[in-house]
């Protein structure tokens, strides 16, 4: 019988071991001290603003050049004037222009008892350009050539009869340069004392002492449209606000 032959094993390798799948790994995160880097802005996107000037005035001021000039109506209190004439710019424009001599405002005060919330000598009249009742501020045309201050103290004078110890002025401005060329100067009167009123013929005025807050409230209610004692009041009252918060 022929001998039985023997199959060979695989031999198996060595230390050799069943190698595992590894695990996926997920990449660690950032060091909390490496910030991720963020996309930088371009900062040409961002409006660059100029400071503010100190002056507001124009470095170099122009005036229209008048080429010719005709009064095409003139009353009692005003003239018109029609203008050709040569705008700053170049142009050449015709410009109807309302010359006055110029206006005062008085904002009386009667702060005796409280200068955070004085009275205010306020007036209520007839107003037809208006068509309607306006309270308002003192107010009157300048004469030719006068000045102000001593308009001022005739004006208070003649529509209220108050006299005033104590005068300063508070601003000037222009209502509506556009086409009117009335300069309007606000005083502040102080130290009153009552007397009696001689306003003109025309003149229908009823006189009232209002408490400044009053006012603030009326203005806030828009019961108050008139352009110099919306100026008037607001400014000053900014101002004592400024002085006393300090």
């Amino acid at each position: 019988m022929p001998p039985k032959k023997k199959v060979a094993k695989a031999a198996k390798p060595k230390g050799s071991k069943a190698v595992k799948p590894k695990k996926a790994t997920t990449p660690k995160p950032a060091a909390k001290n490496k910030k991720a880097a963020k996309p930088s802005v371009a900062k040409a996107l961002k409006p660059k603003t100029k400071k503010a000037p100190k002056s507001v005035e124009p470095e170099i001021e122009q005036k229209a050049q008048v080429l010719a000039s005709e009064i095409v109506f003139e009353g009692p209190l005003f003239r018109i004037e029609r203008d050709r004439l040569l705008e700053p710019g170049g142009t050449e424009s015709t410009r109807d222009i309302v010359r006055h001599n110029g206006s005062v405002v008085i904002l009386a005060l009667d702060s005796t008892k409280s200068k955070r919330d004085p009275w205010i000598v306020m007036e209520r009249q007839y107003r037809h350009a208006a068509r309607q009742f306006l309270w308002e501020l003192p107010a009157g045309k300048l004469d030719a050539g006068e000045d102000p201050l001593d308009g001022a103290k005739r004006e208070l004078e003649e529509e209220t009869g108050y006299q005033a110890k104590k005068w300063k002025p508070l601003v000037e401005y222009y209502a509506s340069p556009g086409f009117l060329g009335e300069s309007m100067q606000v005083f502040v009167a102080e130290g009153l004392a009552a007397g009696e009123a001689h306003p003109e013929d025309d003149e229908q005025i009823e006189l009232r002492l209002v408490k400044l807050s009053e006012v603030l409230k009326m203005i806030a209610k828009g019961a108050i449209l008139d352009g110099k004692t919306l100026t008037s009041v607001l400014l000053y009252a900014r101002q004592i606000t400024g002085k006393h918060s300090k």
